[in-house]
């Protein structure tokens, strides 16, 4: 079987004094994670939809897809966990506890705030992940990347044509990706910043998915303004 499972953890700390979670804003006429799960939504190759929030938002997300989804039997909420891998963890488990798992079954992972996620995308995740077993979606470092290891002088400046920006969605069969996570120990899971490092930690090989430079991580207000200009310019 193939899942989705919409990462939607985040407080939005970084857009200011908002009342809601950076997830659940206004993008255009629809919040944010409702032009998200929509693209899964009409994409039909998922059995199931997992929706990942904070547990205290759970009801309101709820009200939301009630009301954008009224025939929602695929899309399913399950409680996010203290950081992502953990959110990640709890919907796989609950995959597991639910459905029962094979060895080829498939989690597309996507940050709830990367609407502008595309067709072409979720379905190259999907078949590169058949074949290979785990996906990053990434696009060529346009800047030059510095790297200040005491945050105040450059220590490196590696080659640009090695570097890539990493995006979601992130594609993984399930099994592998319980039984890695489970290998790890304390001190390796505070070093993860994304589900692929836990691949990286387990000398395992990461296939990478050509993303798009539009499939955009809203985190600041800045963001979502240019969010909204790039849905007003499909609009026209």
């Amino acid at each position: 079987m193939i899942y989705a499972e919409i990462l939607a953890g985040g407080s939005g700390t970084r857009m200011g004094n908002t009342d809601l979670p950076k997830q659940f804003m206004m993008l255009g006429s629809k919040p944010i994670i409702i032009h998200t799960i929509e693209q899964f939504f009409i994409s039909g190759k998922f059995d199931k939809i997992l929706v990942c929030c904070p547990s205290k938002w759970l009801t309101y997300a709820n009200d939301l897809i009630e009301k954008y989804f009224p025939q929602k039997s695929n899309i399913i909420l399950v409680a996010g966990g203290s950081d992502r891998n953990e959110t990640i963890m709890n919907g796989c488990k609950y995959i597991e506890k639910n459905f029962g798992l094979k060895d080829d079954d498939i989690i597309v992972t996507h940050d709830a705030v990367r609407p502008f996620i595309t067709q072409k995308i979720i379905e190259n995740n999907i078949e590169t992940c058949k074949k290979f077993g785990a996906t990053d979606t990434v696009i060529s470092a346009i800047d030059t990347i510095v790297e200040s290891k005491n945050n105040d002088t450059i220590s490196n400046i590696p080659k640009r044509d090695t570097m890539y920006q990493g995006q979601t969605p992130q594609s993984f069969k399930i099994k592998e990706l319980m039984t890695l996570y489970n290998e790890l120990n304390k001190e390796e899971k505070q070093v993860l910043t994304d589900a692929c490092k836990i691949y990286i930690l387990k000398n395992k090989t990461v296939k990478l998915v050509p993303g798009e430079v539009f499939n955009i991580k809203i985190t600041t207000m800045h963001d979502l303004k240019i969010a909204n200009a790039i849905l007003m310019e499909r609009t026209k």
